[in-house]
Parts: structure tokens; C-alpha cells; sequence
């Protein structure tokens, strides 16, 4: 299971960003006020020389400004960028920024404004990054094609599983759809929005003992049917965030926590996240429940009874029994398997296509589902070459910023750097990271896994203005959780 987008790391891009467009704009002020100190000098020497009078020019008060001053009070790179434009020898600020971070900016940015062209716009960000670093500064593993062949060497197996569970829970979630399982949902929801309110809570569950991904494609699955194909932003906002949520205190619901079980950590410091999803959840859930009673009640079955198919839904079952036994089986009897193969990618798909002469999967799906799974992998593996090998001391504040970069940013290598590094309180970090990419539709795999379903979801602005409660769920699920259990750091392991 490898949900990505949610999320490698970068807990700077925004921090060093935001410095550096304040570092751009003092500088580009003091130049144009020289520019116009200069301009106003001169007017007033001529005014005066008609009138006769003599004034002196008093230069004014950012020309004074000390340096030491700004270094006292802590902006020793504003100060010496101040001073660099005042002695003229001035250097881009984006000079101390690599420039790999500025692409992959650039990259996000353009998926957020041509949100009808995300695709094309990440491959285009990857190779425009790739480029660079072949010519430029090369890659961890090392310069030119080799490095880039070792790189994505040692990342296959990630993207590989990414591709298989992005693809075959697609499939899988359309055997539900046609098992006629959603159309028999609204006779065991109850009425109104408590309906939409109780088929997150299922969201929530299923996450916890399957996979976010799944949990989600069902949950918008079942939607597509109650609410009649017409589904608010901010309920698939929601339905992202119960899936997410459901998955951060379980360490076979999200990749994240199945990285800090292999690593040793134990499953039940891991189930502290639950505090925080569970208030969190409560945040969101009722109110896009009720946003989305106003914008589609929920059908109620008028008569007939459907037909369900018996055998689409064994193969669901079976799928999804197959999927968390090898999930469990090999982490706990072979964990170093995890890194030489997919497992679980190719566990899904073996019983996908042995089931295949029982009923037949909808193919017809693959290419949109692949769209939306390369667009996921093209910022994986654009975010996994980033130059970031440390991270902020360990602390509650550093946990809560690493779950907001999240929402841009693949949670994967965030979580491989805050296991090397040690000394964080393991429930808190796996709500964070877990919980946070649900903020952006591209920042968990459940994510885009549902915005291929519904493609209206794939507009930033929409998610933000509609979603925005996802955020403010974050925050906080995040304070109740750290008031009532505290921080409690792990030492090193």
C-alpha cells in the first residue's frame, strides 16, 4: 500500500518559499526606493533652485535601517540581502534555494491552477526535473543515467504497488458498484443527513481494517448511488478525510504505519492516532453530511428489492481477505520481502484475474484509472528526488507542520526520514502524516483514487473552498489528541 500524495519530502517548500518571495520583495523595495529617492532629489533640487531656497535631502528611514539591528532581531538573511542591494552586489534569492524545490513548485502550482490538465502538467514538472538533475546536480544514488536507474531501482517497489492498488481497487470497487450492494444501502442508512454522516463512519471502519485507498472507493462508490450522481465537494472532501482518518491508527490501514510497524514500532503506539482521527472526524462529518442533504438528499429505496450478485460480491470479499492476510503475513513472517516485491499488488491481482472466468472485471475503466494513477506516481517520484535528507528537530510543532506539508507533499519518504531520525511520539506523527494529505485532493492516493471518479474534484480551489473544514478538522483532531494524551517521544531505535 503506497498512498502517496499525501504524500517526499519537503517540510520546506512552503517555509522557503514563502522567505524567499519576502526576501524578493524588501529587496526589489529598497531598489525602487533608491530608484525614487533619486527621482524625488532631483525634482526638489530643481523646484528649489527656481524658488531659492536650499534643503537638504534627508534619506529616508529604511536607507538607515541597521544591519545589526535586523541580525539582533533575528533576520540575519533579510538584513544581508538588505545590505546586498544597497552595496549593489546583489544576488537572486532563489540563489540559496535548489533549484529542484522552485520546479516542483512550479509543478504543484500549475496542477492547481489547470486543474483539467493535471497530468500532462506533473509528467511535463517530472521531466523538466529530471532534466535538470541529469545535467545539473545529479541524484542521490548518484550523476547522470546510472543514477537515475538506481534511483528508480531502489523505488519500484513502492511505484509498482502504487500502480497495482490504484488500478485493481478500481476494479474491485466496480464489482461492488455492480454486486448491487450501494443500491440496497439506503434501506439500512437511516434518513436524512445522519445517512450521509453513517456511511462515513463505514468509511472510517473499512479504512482501519482494509486499505484507505478501498475504503474510499467504496464510500464513493456507495455515494455515486444514494445521492443520485450528484455528490458535493465537500462530501468527497470528507469521504477522503474518513478514509484517511480511519487509516492513521492502523498499521495495515495506510502505508505510513505499515513503514513504522517493520520498523519496530509497535501497533498499539500507533492506535493513539484514533483519538485524534475520531475528533477530527467529528469536526467534518455532520456538517458536509448536512451540506450535502441540501445539495442532494439521499435516495430512499421506493420499492422492489435488487438482485444482488452473489458471486461479485465474494470476490470482493475474497480480494479484499487476500489483500490484509498478505499484508499481515508478510510483515509479521517476512518483512524484508516488502522490499524486493509488491506483494500486496500482486496478491490483489491474482485474485482479480483467477475470479476473472467467474465474472468478468470492467476493463473499460483501466485507461481513466491509469490517468490518474500516473499522474500520482509522476508526483511521487518527482517529490522522491528532492534534495531533503533531514528534517526539524523532533517535537509536537515539527509533527504538526510535517501533516500540512503532506497535503502537497508524499508522505512516504517524510515517514522514512522521521523513522532515521527518532524521537517522535509514533500516534501523533501517523495522525499527521496519515491525516494531512486529505487537505488537497492530490495529497493522498485516496485522494486521486476518488477524483477519478469524480473528476469535478480535481479542482483545488473547489477543494479548498468547499473542504476547507478538512483543515480546521486537522488542527483540530491534532490539539484534543495532544491534550489528552500528551507528547511522548520515542528514543531512537
Amino acid at each position: 500500500m503506497l498512498p502517496g500524495g499525501r504524500g517526499a519530502g519537503s517540510e520546506k517548500i512552503v517555509p522557503i518559499c514563502a522567505w524567499a518571495g519576502a526576501n524578493a520583495i524588501a529587496v526589489a523595495a529598497i531598489r525602487d526606493a533608491q530608484i525614487v529617492r533619486a527621482i524625488v532629489r532631483n525634482i526638489l533640487c530643481g523646484f528649489n533652485k527656481r524658488i531659492g531656497l536650499a534643503t537638504s535631502y534627508i534619506d529616508p528611514p529604511l536607507a538607515g535601517l541597521s544591519v545589526n539591528m535586523l541580525n539582533a532581531a533575528g533576520k540575519g538573511r533579510l538584513a544581508r540581502s538588505i545590505d546586498l542591494a544597497r552595496t549593489g552586489s546583489f544576488r537572486p534569492m532563489f540563489s540559496a534555494i535548489p533549484l529542484d524545490f522552485v520546479l516542483f513548485a512550479l509543478t504543484l502550482l500549475g496542477i492547481a491552477l489547470f486543474h483539467r490538465h493535471t497530468l500532462g502538467i506533473a509528467l511535463a514538472g517530472l521531466a523538466v526535473i529530471v532534466v535538470y538533475k541529469l545535467a545539473s546536480t545529479g541524484f542521490k544514488e548518484g550523476p547522470g543515467f546510472p543514477g537515475l536507474g538506481f534511483h528508480l531501482m531502489h523505488d519500484w517497489v513502492g511505484l509498482a504497488n502504487l500502480f497495482l492498488l490504484m488500478t485493481g481497487f478500481a476494479l474491485v470497487s466496480r464489482h461492488f458498484e455492480e454486486s448491487q450492494i450501494p443500491e440496497e444501502m439506503p434501506a439500512y442508512l437511516p434518513e436524512g443527513w445522519k445517512g450521509g454522516t453513517a456511511l462515513l463512519a463505514m468509511v472510517f471502519v473499512l479504512s482501519a481494517f482494509l486499505d484507505n485507498i478501498a475504503a474510499a472507493l467504496i464510500g464513493g462508490t456507495v455515494a455515486r448511488h444514494v445521492f443520485r450522481d450528484k455528490v458535493h465537494i465537500a462530501y468527497i472532501a470528507a469521504i477522503v478525510a474518513a478514509a484517511n482518518a480511519g487509516g492513521s491508527g492502523s498499521v495495515i490501514g495506510d502505508t505510513t504505519t505499515t513503514m513504522m510497524w517493520i520498523d519496530g514500532i509497535s501497533p498499539l503506539a500507533v492506535t493513539k492516532a484514533f483519538v485524534g482521527a475520531l475528533a477530527a472526524t467529528l469536526v467534518f462529518a455532520v456538517p458536509a453530511s448536512l451540506q450535502q442533504q441540501c445539495y442532494s438528499p439521499m435516495l430512499k429505496r421506493v420499492s422492489g428489492t435488487p438482485k444482488i450478485d452473489s458471486a461479485r460480491l465474494l470476490i470482493v470479499l475474497a480480494i479484499l481477505s487476500v489483500t490484509v492476510s498478505a499484508n499481515v503475513t508478510v510483515n509479521l513472517k517476512y518483512p524484508a520481502l516488502q522490499d524486493r516485491l509488491p506483494v500486496l499488488g500482486i496478491a490483489l491481482w491474482s485474485v482479480l484475474l483467477l475470479t476473472a472466468g467467474l465474472r468478468k472485471p470492467d476493463w473499460r475503466i483501466l485507461p481513466e484509472t491509469s490517468k490518474g494513477t500516473l499522474f500520482l506516481l509522476a508526483l511521487v517520484i518527482a517529490a522522491s528526488m528532492m534534495p531533503v535528507e533531514t528534517l526539524p528537530s523532533a517535537s509536537w510543532p515539527t509533527a504538526l507542520g510535517l501533516g500540512f506539508v503532506s497535503a502537497v507533499f508524499d508522505n512516504i519518504p517524510l515517514t522514512a526520514l522521521t523513522l532515521k531520525q527518532g524521537g517522535y511520539d509514533w500516534g501523533i506523527l501517523a495522525f499527521t502524516v496519515g491525516f494531512g494529505g486529505s487537505m488537497v485532493w492530490f495529497g493522498s492516493s485516496a485522494g486521486v483514487a476518488l477524483a477519478s471518479m469524480y473528476p469535478e474534484a480535481k479542482s483545488v480551489g473547489r477543494w479548498l473552498r468547499d473542504g476547507w473544514l478538512i483543515a480546521v478538522a486537522y488542527v483540530v483532531g491534532f490539539f484534543v489528541m495532544l491534550a489528552a494524551t500528551g507528547w511522548h517521544p520515542a528514543p531512537p531505535h
